[in-house]
Protein backbone atom coordinates (compact mmCIF):
# COMPACT_ATOMS: atom_id res chain seq x y z
CA UNK A 1 0.00 0.00 0.00
CA UNK A 2 1.23 3.46 -0.91
CA UNK A 3 0.44 5.58 2.15
CA UNK A 4 1.15 8.77 0.19
CA UNK A 5 -1.08 7.96 -2.77
CA UNK A 6 -3.49 10.78 -3.60
CA UNK A 7 -7.20 10.15 -2.98
CA UNK A 8 -9.89 11.85 -5.05
CA UNK A 9 -13.18 10.74 -3.54
CA UNK A 10 -15.25 13.91 -3.29
CA UNK A 11 -17.14 16.10 -5.71
CA UNK A 12 -15.48 19.32 -4.56
CA UNK A 13 -11.91 18.13 -5.16
CA UNK A 14 -10.63 19.44 -8.48
CA UNK A 15 -6.93 18.65 -8.16
CA UNK A 16 -4.13 17.41 -5.86
CA UNK A 17 -3.63 20.75 -4.09
CA UNK A 18 -4.01 21.31 -0.36
CA UNK A 19 -6.85 23.79 -0.87
CA UNK A 20 -8.65 22.00 -3.68
CA UNK A 21 -11.46 21.08 -1.25
CA UNK A 22 -11.97 24.45 0.48
CA UNK A 23 -15.45 23.84 1.91
CA UNK A 24 -14.68 20.28 2.95
CA UNK A 25 -11.51 21.51 4.62
CA UNK A 26 -12.83 24.60 6.39
CA UNK A 27 -16.01 22.97 7.71
CA UNK A 28 -13.88 20.68 9.87
CA UNK A 29 -13.58 23.68 12.17
CA UNK A 30 -17.17 22.85 13.15
CA UNK A 31 -15.94 19.76 15.01
CA UNK A 32 -13.40 21.80 16.95
CA UNK A 33 -15.86 24.58 17.77
CA UNK A 34 -18.47 22.01 18.83
CA UNK A 35 -15.93 20.28 21.08
CA UNK A 36 -14.98 23.54 22.78
CA UNK A 37 -18.61 24.59 23.19
CA UNK A 38 -19.72 21.25 24.66
CA UNK A 39 -16.74 20.86 27.02
CA UNK A 40 -18.28 22.83 29.95
CA UNK A 41 -21.43 20.68 29.79
CA UNK A 42 -19.60 17.37 29.57
CA UNK A 43 -19.08 15.10 32.58
CA UNK A 44 -16.61 12.28 33.17
CA UNK A 45 -16.23 10.28 29.99
CA UNK A 46 -18.03 13.12 28.24
CA UNK A 47 -14.83 15.15 28.59
CA UNK A 48 -12.93 12.34 26.86
CA UNK A 49 -15.52 12.37 24.09
CA UNK A 50 -15.11 16.13 23.74
CA UNK A 51 -11.38 15.73 23.21
CA UNK A 52 -11.96 13.01 20.61
CA UNK A 53 -14.50 15.25 18.88
CA UNK A 54 -11.82 17.93 18.55
CA UNK A 55 -9.39 15.35 17.14
CA UNK A 56 -12.02 14.26 14.59
CA UNK A 57 -11.82 17.78 13.19
CA UNK A 58 -8.05 17.57 12.97
CA UNK A 59 -8.05 14.16 11.29
CA UNK A 60 -10.75 15.07 8.79
CA UNK A 61 -8.99 18.35 8.12
CA UNK A 62 -5.81 16.47 7.22
CA UNK A 63 -7.69 14.21 4.83
CA UNK A 64 -9.52 17.00 3.03
CA UNK A 65 -6.33 19.01 2.56
CA UNK A 66 -3.57 16.46 1.99
CA UNK A 67 -5.93 13.84 0.48
CA UNK A 68 -3.56 10.90 0.97
CA UNK A 69 -4.15 7.35 2.14
CA UNK A 70 -2.49 7.92 5.52
CA UNK A 71 -4.55 11.07 6.04
CA UNK A 72 -7.63 9.00 5.29
CA UNK A 73 -6.69 6.68 8.14
CA UNK A 74 -6.19 9.72 10.38
CA UNK A 75 -9.71 10.76 9.39
CA UNK A 76 -11.40 7.45 10.17
CA UNK A 77 -9.63 6.35 13.37
CA UNK A 78 -10.90 9.19 15.63
CA UNK A 79 -14.45 8.53 14.42
CA UNK A 80 -14.17 4.84 15.34
CA UNK A 81 -12.62 5.80 18.68
CA UNK A 82 -15.50 8.18 19.40
CA UNK A 83 -18.09 5.49 18.69
CA UNK A 84 -16.36 2.86 20.84
CA UNK A 85 -15.79 5.33 23.67
CA UNK A 86 -19.41 6.45 23.55
CA UNK A 87 -20.70 2.90 23.80
CA UNK A 88 -18.32 2.28 26.71
CA UNK A 89 -19.53 5.48 28.40
CA UNK A 90 -23.19 4.51 28.03
CA UNK A 91 -22.65 1.07 29.54
CA UNK A 92 -20.36 2.35 32.28
CA UNK A 93 -21.99 5.64 33.26
CA UNK A 94 -25.65 5.10 32.43
CA UNK A 95 -26.20 1.37 32.80
CA UNK A 96 -23.72 0.97 35.62
CA UNK A 97 -21.74 -1.86 34.05
CA UNK A 98 -18.23 -2.63 35.26
CA UNK A 99 -15.29 -1.46 33.09
CA UNK A 100 -14.55 -4.90 31.61
CA UNK A 101 -18.16 -5.52 30.61
CA UNK A 102 -18.45 -2.00 29.22
CA UNK A 103 -15.30 -2.51 27.18
CA UNK A 104 -16.55 -5.82 25.80
CA UNK A 105 -19.90 -4.25 24.87
CA UNK A 106 -18.00 -1.49 23.09
CA UNK A 107 -15.90 -3.92 21.06
CA UNK A 108 -19.01 -5.84 20.02
CA UNK A 109 -19.89 -2.85 17.87
CA UNK A 110 -17.13 -3.79 15.42
CA UNK A 111 -18.65 -7.09 14.19
CA UNK A 112 -22.08 -5.47 14.33
CA UNK A 113 -20.88 -2.64 12.07
CA UNK A 114 -19.30 -5.15 9.70
CA UNK A 115 -22.62 -6.97 9.42
CA UNK A 116 -24.57 -3.77 8.76
CA UNK A 117 -21.96 -2.71 6.18
CA UNK A 118 -22.35 -6.05 4.38
CA UNK A 119 -26.11 -5.64 4.18
CA UNK A 120 -25.85 -1.96 3.15
CA UNK A 121 -23.25 -2.91 0.54
CA UNK A 122 -25.88 -4.85 -1.37
CA UNK A 123 -28.16 -1.81 -1.62
CA UNK A 124 -27.37 0.75 -4.36
CA UNK A 125 -27.73 4.00 -2.40
CA UNK A 126 -26.71 2.72 1.03
CA UNK A 127 -23.52 1.08 -0.21
CA UNK A 128 -21.71 4.43 -0.52
CA UNK A 129 -21.70 5.00 3.25
CA UNK A 130 -22.31 1.38 4.24
CA UNK A 131 -20.47 1.10 7.54
CA UNK A 132 -21.73 4.46 8.84
CA UNK A 133 -25.32 3.23 8.83
CA UNK A 134 -24.42 0.94 11.72
CA UNK A 135 -24.40 3.94 14.06
CA UNK A 136 -28.01 5.16 13.63
CA UNK A 137 -29.16 1.54 13.64
CA UNK A 138 -27.36 1.01 16.96
CA UNK A 139 -28.83 4.22 18.40
CA UNK A 140 -32.33 3.14 17.40
CA UNK A 141 -31.77 -0.28 18.97
CA UNK A 142 -30.42 1.13 22.25
CA UNK A 143 -33.29 3.59 22.41
CA UNK A 144 -35.89 0.88 21.77
CA UNK A 145 -34.47 -1.42 24.47
CA UNK A 146 -33.72 1.17 27.15
CA UNK A 147 -36.65 3.55 26.62
CA UNK A 148 -37.28 6.74 28.59
CA UNK A 149 -34.77 9.58 28.30
CA UNK A 150 -32.34 7.28 26.50
CA UNK A 151 -34.85 6.63 23.73
CA UNK A 152 -35.64 10.32 23.23
CA UNK A 153 -31.99 11.38 23.08
CA UNK A 154 -30.73 8.47 21.01
CA UNK A 155 -33.54 8.58 18.47
CA UNK A 156 -33.04 12.30 17.89
CA UNK A 157 -29.35 11.63 17.39
CA UNK A 158 -30.15 8.79 14.99
CA UNK A 159 -32.42 11.05 12.94
CA UNK A 160 -29.77 13.79 12.64
CA UNK A 161 -27.11 11.25 11.72
CA UNK A 162 -29.33 9.55 9.13
CA UNK A 163 -29.79 12.92 7.41
CA UNK A 164 -26.06 13.55 7.64
CA UNK A 165 -25.17 10.17 6.11
CA UNK A 166 -27.72 10.75 3.35
CA UNK A 167 -26.02 14.02 2.45
CA UNK A 168 -22.64 12.28 2.46
CA UNK A 169 -24.01 9.62 0.12
CA UNK A 170 -25.44 12.22 -2.27
CA UNK A 171 -22.08 13.95 -2.77
CA UNK A 172 -21.19 12.03 -5.93
CA UNK A 173 -24.68 11.46 -7.43
CA UNK A 174 -25.46 15.20 -7.27
CA UNK A 175 -22.01 16.35 -8.34
CA UNK A 176 -23.15 17.55 -11.78
CA UNK A 177 -26.01 19.50 -10.21
CA UNK A 178 -24.18 20.76 -7.10
CA UNK A 179 -20.52 21.28 -8.12
CA UNK A 180 -19.40 22.03 -4.56
CA UNK A 181 -20.81 18.71 -3.43
CA UNK A 182 -22.72 17.92 -0.26
CA UNK A 183 -19.92 16.43 1.83
CA UNK A 184 -19.36 19.66 3.75
CA UNK A 185 -22.93 19.37 5.08
CA UNK A 186 -21.98 15.94 6.47
CA UNK A 187 -19.29 17.72 8.48
CA UNK A 188 -21.62 20.40 9.83
CA UNK A 189 -24.41 18.00 10.79
CA UNK A 190 -21.99 15.47 12.26
CA UNK A 191 -20.35 18.11 14.43
CA UNK A 192 -23.76 19.12 15.77
CA UNK A 193 -24.90 15.52 16.22
CA UNK A 194 -21.78 14.35 18.06
CA UNK A 195 -21.85 17.37 20.36
CA UNK A 196 -25.53 16.68 21.03
CA UNK A 197 -24.77 13.06 21.90
CA UNK A 198 -22.13 14.19 24.39
CA UNK A 199 -24.77 16.37 26.06
CA UNK A 200 -27.19 13.42 26.07
CA UNK A 201 -24.58 11.25 27.76
CA UNK A 202 -23.87 13.88 30.40
CA UNK A 203 -27.56 14.34 31.16
CA UNK A 204 -28.12 10.59 31.45
CA UNK A 205 -25.02 10.24 33.60
CA UNK A 206 -26.34 12.93 35.91
CA UNK A 207 -29.78 11.35 36.16
CA UNK A 208 -28.41 7.77 36.19
CA UNK A 209 -31.91 6.42 35.39
CA UNK A 210 -30.78 2.82 34.91
CA UNK A 211 -27.63 2.53 36.97
CA UNK A 212 -29.60 2.86 40.17
CA UNK A 213 -31.49 -0.33 39.39
CA UNK A 214 -28.27 -2.27 38.92
CA UNK A 215 -29.16 -3.25 35.35
CA UNK A 216 -26.19 -4.83 33.62
CA UNK A 217 -24.01 -5.13 36.73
Amino acid sequence: MDWFEQVDGYCERLGPGVWDEPLNAVTNLAFMVAAIRVWPRARGNGRVLSVILFVIGLGSGLFHTLATVWAGVADVLPIVLFILTYIYAVHRDVLGWRPVGSGMASLMFLPFAAGVAQVAGSLPFFAVSGVYWAVPVALLAYGAVLGGAVRAGFWRGAAILALSITLRSLDDPLCQVVPIGTHFLWHLLNAAMLAYMIVVHSRLKGDAPLAASGLGR
